[in-house]
């Protein structure tokens, strides 16, 4: 026999009115009350509608331990509310996040989050949506605004602030010549990363920094590579803008014949737990994981229940976390 309402409002010794404001995540519900009427539903059996209960988080890095940690964060803020959140590793802007999304919506998907997907690319494909709008289903992003201008929830981290505290880290060691190895051209957050990068520089009386700068993939071996470039032009320090470049500079840096950090220092971006048990540890910029995962929980919470969330980029200070991996210059 199919359990209904009823048997979970008996259960919990409420109302049925307010077991269906659980079960569609409707205000006026304390905490207390939503974990007695969850907590019965799974003793008597109740299954929650499937339609309307996922939420797709699309990202490209799956296998970056900051990615992970924000995917895993995102689950554990939505899980308590009925949310099931379906992870689609795909390409950012390609066709196969947009067959995702399409996928997901006639699964009777509740909401899209963007983690660093086509929501940090110039000219993304506006395809998916403009799909995502004409079915009603909310969208945020997580760290890059939305190419088709329209206004929705974003949460980033300040990468501007985040360069900054890096090219100040390093000049008040002492260096002068510090290069910055970041992503490719026309990716959001590398972008402003090398604006933030050339603005300390330059504030800091560094002449022409656009010189220090390398643009590469966002890889171990695109950190080698502008690791490698920049060496040659004699840097002594570089700002990595990820913790995997920062790992592909110090492998090229060492390659090359020369140590961490008595030779060259090397500070990374995001802050993944890992970073904290490398040989040296490293320094990095750490992204607030926790933050910005709470804020998309309670916004898509918010936004699935019909109530309205404030539009538009909402800035997270970055934290500078000084391990082994950064030193005075030689000499």
């Amino acid at each position: 026999m199919k359990v209904g309402i009823t048997e979970v409002a008996l259960r919990a010794q409420v109302s049925e009115a307010t077991v269906s404001r659980v079960i569609n995540r409707r205000q006026g519900v304390s905490r207390k009350t939503r974990e007695a009427v969850e907590r019965a539903m799974a003793e008597v059996g109740y299954e929650r509608p499937t339609h309307g209960q996922l939420v797709a988080v699309v990202t490209e890095f799956v296998s970056n331990p900051f990615f992970a940690d924000v995917a895993e964060r995102i689950e554990s803020a939505l899980a308590p509310h009925g949310l099931k959140t379906v992870l689609c590793p795909a390409f950012p802007g390609g066709v196969q996040e947009r067959e995702f999304i399409t996928s997901l919506v006639d699964k009777g998907v509740a909401a899209v989050v963007f983690l660093s997907a086509s929501n940090t690319i110039d000219g993304a494909d506006t395809e998916t949506y403009e799909m995502l709008r004409a079915r009603r289903i909310p969208y945020v992003g997580i760290n890059g605004e939305f190419a088709d201008g329209r206004p929705a929830p974003v949460f980033s981290t300040d990468d501007l602030l985040a360069a900054e505290l890096a090219v100040d880290h390093l000049h008040r060691l002492g260096h002068r010549r510090i290069g910055m190895a970041s992503g490719p051209t026309g990716n959001h957050p590398a972008d402003k990363r090398v604006q933030g990068f050339l603005h300390a520089m330059e504030k800091r009386g560094i002449e022409d920094p656009g010189r220090w700068v390398i643009r590469q993939a966002y890889t171990v071996e695109g950190g080698q590579a502008a690791a490698t470039t920049l060496l040659g032009l004699g840097v002594t320090a570089i700002v990595a803008a990820s913790d995997y470049m920062a790992l592909g500079a110090i492998r090229g840096i060492r390659r090359q014949g020369y140590s961490v950090p008595d030779d060259v220092s090397v500070v990374g971006y995001d802050g993944s737990r890992i970073t904290e048990f490398l040989d040296p540890p490293l320094t990095t910029v750490r992204q607030p994981s926790d933050r910005l995962a709470a804020e998309v929980g309670r916004s898509v919470l918010a936004l699935v229940a019909n109530r309205e969330v404030p539009v538009g980029e909402l800035l997270f200070d970055p934290e500078l976390v000084i391990r082994s991996t950064t030193a005075p210059p030689p000499g």
